[in-house]
């Protein structure tokens, strides 16, 4: 990617670092465009977390093939954003991201398709690859077609939908399942990757670098191996045990990885992404911000949605909306960090945004089966106010930590740090909610046939459906599945709750109390 020292000629346009590249509706239209691509790869992250329960039946998939279903797509999306948002720099971005669409559209309307969990996972696999073609490009061509100062705006704005682009994805998948199957889901998802590709052919410019680097593939190498190893030993890890010889194998090739990527970064003159970059402080808080933020709230959004479904008993389309209070916080906060920031600093507001989220989940993890959902919105609410601090004020200080010749990089950079977080998130919350819930079954469930008992052990959906057929005898066993879901959502909100708090405590001392800024 490109490293161009900021008051240079703009490698992607080779215009001035104060001109403006625009496409035929200028920049709301640049903008309109970047946020409907950035809205259908995050929409697709959480989208599905609605149809888990009737996955669970319909497939017969078990918590830890829920958890592949929903994170497949995501640790393909973290694991080679980077390497194919440098190929946007050479190739074009937007010609990468219409390419993206289509990749991205084909693999959804063939998961329509799937008849097995496998099956399912290796086109969620490839619409992952998809939409690593798609993100890079969105953020990188707001940056470059926006002058210096209206760019905190636009990147504002790109935060608040990749926030609430999440929201508007359930709402559509909830609508959708109202009326039909969860193969609708991926139907919808490849018309709207057409109308995302039309949108970018017409309204967004093709940016690039026209003095590509060498190719980084030890980096690109390292960094898809250490990510994918890392989020299988997660799951895994739970699943089978932490002793186990495949996970401790896991957790070995990801030290190495990350260890191979490290070494050769600091050795090779145009690295894929420079580990070097970690040493300004505004980069590295601004990562480790965007990192646990999008760690919690994809995490969440995979138990949280089952909470809604399960034991509260909502439809898809109500459970959505019940989220709906996220987005309507987010995205007015969003819009106002920047005035924030710079009328209180960054340090602060990083802090408190991530403070707010972690109070958010800790409310939250505090509810029980009868709690209903009062005490579950105010936890939403305090969470939707630390999201939109702490996602716009991470982005901006990515950045604004690089000049504008290098805002391929802080794309790619905010870019991975999303979808590690997400990836790590979702096997991180769904691991630890599903380790709990086995442990917490009641000892009862022995007593069923031995398919119904394993059924329940599976899955909480799963476990009530039993019940559902075992009439009024299933009374207890339908308690004791609540129960134990209950056990294993608080445990995952209390550790993810923790790591935001602590990141908290990071910026505190550590982050840079006023934003840095790029030409």
């Amino acid at each position: 990617m490109s490293t161009t020292p900021p008051h240079q000629p703009d490698d992607r346009t080779g215009e001035s670092p104060g001109a403006v590249a625009t496409g035929r509706a200028g920049h709301n239209g640049v903008l309109a465009a970047m946020c409907l691509a950035l809205v259908l790869v995050v929409a697709s992250v959480s989208a599905l977390n609605l149809a888990l329960p009737d996955l669970a039946v319909d497939l017969s998939a078990t918590n830890s093939s829920l958890t592949w279903i929903a994170d497949a797509y995501t640790v393909a999306l973290a694991a080679l954003v980077l390497p194919l948002g440098a190929i946007g720099d050479r190739l074009g971005r937007r010609n990468v991201l219409v390419a993206g669409t289509v990749v991205f559209g084909a693999a959804s309307l063939a998961g329509s398709f799937a008849d097995s969990t496998t099956t399912l996972i290796v086109w969620r696999v490839v619409m992952g690859l998809g939409a690593a073609m798609i993100m890079p490009g969105t953020l990188s061509t707001i940056t470059a077609a926006f002058p210096p100062e209206q760019r905190a705006k636009g990147v504002a704005t790109w935060s608040g939908f990749a926030a609430a682009g999440a929201i508007l994805g359930m709402l559509a998948a909830g609508a959708l399942l109202e009326w039909y199957s969860w193969r609708s889901i991926f139907v919808t998802s490849a018309a709207v990757a057409l109308v995302a590709a039309l949108a970018a052919i017409l309204l967004a410019p093709d940016t690039k670098d026209p003095h590509p680097e060498p190719p980084d593939v030890p980096g690109a190498v390292c960094t898809a191996l250490g990510i994918g190893t890392l989020v299988f030993a997660i799951i895994e890890g739970n699943e089978q045990g932490w002793t186990q010889p495949p996970v401790i194998a896991a957790l070995v090739v990801t030290v190495l990885a990350f260890t191979a990527y490290a070494w050769l970064g600091l050795r090779n003159e145009h690295p894929l992404l420079d580990p070097a970059l970690f040493g300004i402080r505004g980069f590295r808080a601004g990562a480790i911000t965007v990192l646990v933020q999008f760690m919690a709230v994809f995490g969440f959004f995979f138990v949280g949605l089952q909470y809604l479904q399960l034991i509260l008993g909502y439809s898809p389309l109500k459970a959505a909306a019940a989220l709906v209070p996220v987005a309507v916080v987010v995205l007015p906060v969003s819009q106002l960090t920047p005035r924030l920031v710079r009328r209180v600093g960054m340090k602060v507001t990083m802090t408190v945004g991530l403070a707010l989220l972690s109070a958010g989940l800790f409310v939250i993890s505090r509810i029980d089966v009868d709690s209903g959902y009062l005490p579950f919105l105010g936890g939403l609410v305090l969470a939707g106010f630390g999201i939109g601090l702490s996602g716009a004020v991470g982005t901006s200080a990515i950045t604004g930590s690089l000049g504008r010749g290098q805002q391929g990089v802080a794309s790619a950079m905010n870019d991975t740090t999303r979808e590690v977080g997400s990836a790590v998130g979702i096997a991180l919350m769904g691991s630890i909610y599903g380790s709990h819930y086995r442990s917490s079954l009641p000892a009862s469930l022995d007593q069923l046939p031995a398919d119904a008992a394993a059924a329940a052990r599976d899955s909480a959906a799963a476990g009530l459906h039993v019940a559902e057929q075992l009439g009024a005898g299933g009374a207890a066993l339908a308690d004791g599945v609540k129960a134990a879901f209950m056990d294993g959502l608080s445990a995952s909100l209390v550790v993810v709750g923790a790591i935001v708090l602590a990141a908290a405590v990071g910026c505190l001392f550590r982050a840079p109390k006023t934003p840095p800024t790029s030409d």
